[in-house]
């Protein structure tokens, strides 16, 4: 065994938030001699192969890491950069267009790690709402055991400082669970974050101005709706200056052929007269 070998041998062994876990029995190795796993005896649990990256060793404690804290901090560094390189390449293309041609592999090779990561992410997401289910499970049993505790001294079963002495007990495992599920919280807010930065970055800048342009176009359309009418031109103001001759008004054909026959019987009755008074004379004479 090497000397790191014998200094994790028999050391206990406990999470990130204190909570003892077991301790080193022994450890396996690659061909090279580097550690692969440790096995850390859990009591009733038996022997855990813990990977060796995922824990911290100290003086006199070793440290345990949980797998989804070093999967997803991995994942937001690596995704962080890509990004950042990016923008970065986007940028120095917008204020050089001659590097384009020499920038379409760069985008290429970052856009599918991107795409990589996404998948990555996926697993990722799925083992951290697996944790925290495992840790709501935890926390009802929790809930159950202290709730119990206090039946148990309502009936007069336990005394007053064995329930307290349980509640006591149970405090580290109760912060345990809450600042296990609230680091969760957070990761899954910056992946999400991420997750829009992502989308933000790989909107061509052609659809980009696009929308400027349609939205100011829209925005014009609307301001000259807005205003009011504008003054008449020369030759409008002409036209309106010429006196308008109004339109007789139709007349219908009952009304016409009343008034023809209005008409006709006077003009007759006229002639009839003259016809009269002229054969008076003639047989005057």
């Amino acid at each position: 065994m090497s000397n790191d070998e014998i200094e994790l041998i028999g050391k206990k062994v406990k999470d990130m938030y204190g909570t003892y876990i077991g301790k080193v029995v022994g450890t396996i190795t690659d061909i090279d001699g580097s550690i692969q796993t440790v096995g850390i005896d859990c009591g009733s649990e038996g022997l855990r192969q813990i990977r060796f990256e995922q824990l911290v060793v100290q003086n006199d404690v070793v440290i345990y890491i949980p797998k989804w804290r070093l999967d997803s901090q991995r994942l937001l560094r690596e995704k962080g950069l890509t990004l950042r390189r990016l923008k970065a390449l986007m940028d120095l293309v917008s204020q050089n267009d001659d590097m384009k041609e020499s920038a379409e592999m760069l985008h290429e090779k970052y856009k599918s790690k991107l795409i990589e990561l996404d998948e990555t992410e996926k697993e990722i997401k799925a083992e951290l709402d697996s944790r925290i289910a495992e840790l709501d499970e935890q926390m009802k049993s929790v809930r159950m055991l202290i709730f119990d505790a206090k039946v148990q001294y309502k009936s007069s079963e336990i005394s007053e400082s064995m329930f307290e002495s349980v509640k006591t007990q149970t405090t580290d495992l109760v912060e345990h669970n809450t600042h296990e599920k609230a680091e969760i919280s957070n990761v899954q807010k910056r992946l999400d974050d991420l997750s829009t930065e992502v989308q933000t970055a790989e909107a061509p800048r052609e659809q980009i101005q696009d929308s400027a342009v349609s939205y100011l176009s829209n925005q014009t359309e609307s301001e000259v709706q807005s205003k009011l009418p504008e003054a008449p031109t020369g030759e409008t103001q002409e036209a309106s200056a010429e006196p308008v001759t109004p339109i007789p008004a139709p007349i219908t054909p009952t009304t016409g052929t009343t008034d023809a026959a209005q008409e006709t019987p006077s003009n007759n009755s006229e002639q009839k007269s003259d016809e009269s008074n002229w054969l008076s004379r003639m047989e005057a004479q």
